[in-house]
């Protein structure tokens, strides 16, 4: 699917969730059907939440990620951002409802509003393939600025493991096919963390997928 860029009064530009804005009451339902919520069960698996830390999702889209989180863990104090006001909105709405204390804010993920060494774990959810490859550090330096000492990021994205074992259909949606792992492990030390490395791998209709982690210097090399 190709992407068109929304804009917002800054004049930044992003691409919303379904790729045109006018698709986004079917994300949800479409990002079941394609498997993507068994896909944040298992990032949420790798990422050791612990009670009372502080989770930033970067990207948030909707909500979907931290609906699933505050559920499964209802004492960390979750926060999302991302560019898009209409899906910011709908996932204000769906965490209302649910009775769900999540905070959402506006906000580019090379320019997050969070304090430096401010929150525990940073986690992205299919992201990077809406990103050109060169905003990729920004983002990850960004990360890692507002992780505390021994933080983690785990994000997971389009793409196969180097050893080819969950390669699927090239899967064309935004910016790139997919992800290369080789192409997102560099981004991410080129960022400053430490400890990266792939986190595993899946499938799902929209094809494969690999989980990475990386870490503030601490981190230690735990799963």
């Amino acid at each position: 699917m190709t992407g068109h860029h929304n804009f917002h009064s800054d004049g930044r530009g992003y691409l919303s969730a379904m790729g045109r804005q006018w698709l986004l009451p079917i994300y949800d339902p479409f990002a079941r059907f394609m498997g993507i919520r068994r896909a944040h069960e298992k990032l949420l698996d790798r990422a050791n939440l612990q009670p009372g830390q502080r989770v930033l999702e970067v990207g948030c889209g909707t909500g979907e990620l931290l609906g699933t989180l505050k559920q499964r863990y209802p004492d960390v104090d979750a926060l999302g951002i991302d560019p898009d006001l209409s899906a910011l909105r709908r996932a204000r709405r769906k965490a209302t409802r649910g009775k769900l204390q999540i905070r959402y804010e506006h906000a580019f993920a090379d320019d997050l509003p969070q304090s430096d060494d401010s929150v525990d774990r940073v986690l992205s959810s299919f992201v990077l393939h809406h990103l050109p490859v060169a905003e990729w550090v920004p983002m990850f330096r960004e990360a890692r600025r507002v992780l505390r000492p021994g933080g983690e990021l785990h994000l997971v994205d389009l793409g196969w493991s180097r050893s080819g074992q969950n390669r699927g259909h090239p899967h064309r949606f935004g910016h790139t096919a997919e992800s290369p792992p080789e192409q997102v492990l560099a981004a991410l030390a080129d960022a400053g963390l430490s400890g990266v490395r792939e986190n595993g791998y899946g499938r799902a209709r929209l094809g494969g997928y690999v989980f990475y982690r990386a870490a503030t210097e601490g981190g230690g090399q735990s799963d």
